[in-house]
């Protein structure tokens, strides 16, 4: 009796098949552009974003941070500037218990604020705002009805290709954002916020250090490998009075 031999399972790794994605420089298309799709086609955090729904990669890096320091509680009121997509609101609204999916648990708010409307998302309260207007912590106060336990920020300034000028446009962008939480948060609130490489600047992080029990620099494992950003988490919100506070090392 005859018959076809069963080819042998090749275990060298040789002649195997590169499942790595390679996109083709189209015409038209930037090299760069070409790279950023190859990137973003062969991310694993962007493909489980699109399974499990959220809006973007950026999500976890919310997820990983609050893993760590448990700052998005049932009850929590939540402010999200700069919020489009609208990955972190969604992380918010099922943390604080927004939508009331545990009545055991009390009610969050979460409300979400950007210069351009944002797509609904439920649970969430969306707002076209700029945070940097003279009226608008009194606007995110009303909207709260009260004052907010969590202030945090994902925003970074459109970049412009050189190093020191990007480090000092976030750097006022993040300085901006504190200000704002230092009228909106809750005594023993949290100002979590996207920094670069080397955290905030030396007189930011003394700012800190003197307003917030708590103080880290931390990059997520969810941060790309050869991105520059980092976040500032700050807990224990003791107002612009506050004393010394306690100031837990870099974490890369």
């Amino acid at each position: 009796m005859t018959g076809k031999k069963t080819p042998e399972k090749n275990t060298s790794g040789r002649g195997q098949r590169d499942l790595r994605v390679r996109v083709k420089t189209a015409k038209g298309r930037k090299l760069s552009s070409t790279l950023w799709l190859e990137r973003q086609l062969n991310d694993p955090y962007v493909q489980r974003a699109k399974k499990e729904g959220y809006r973007g990669r950026a999500a976890y890096k919310i997820i990983e941070l609050d893993d760590r320091y448990g700052f998005l509680k049932p009850g929590a009121r939540v402010v999200d500037l700069g919020c489009a997509p609208g990955g972190w609101c969604q992380v918010a609204v099922v943390r604080v218990n927004a939508l009331s999916q545990n009545a055991k648990k009390p009610q969050g708010t979460v409300l979400g604020v950007d210069l351009q409307e944002v797509e609904p998302i439920s649970g969430a309260e969306l707002h076209q705002l700029d945070f940097l207007s003279e009226e608008a912590d009194e606007k995110v106060k009303a909207w709260l009805g009260g004052r907010a336990d969590v202030v945090m920020s994902d925003m970074a300034a459109a970049a412009s290709g050189h190093k020191a000028t990007d480090h000092l446009r976030i750097v006022a962008l993040v300085e901006a954002a504190l200000d704002f939480a230092f009228d909106v948060l809750e005594d023993g609130g949290t100002f979590v916020a996207k920094v670069l490489a080397g955290g905030a600047e030396n007189t930011m992080q003394a700012l800190l250090k003197k307003n917030f029990r708590k103080v880290a620099n931390v990059k997520p494992p969810a941060s790309r490998s050869d991105s520059s950003e980092k976040f500032v988490v700050a807990m224990g919100f003791r107002g612009r009075d506050g004393s010394d506070a306690e100031e837990e090392p870099d974490q890369e």
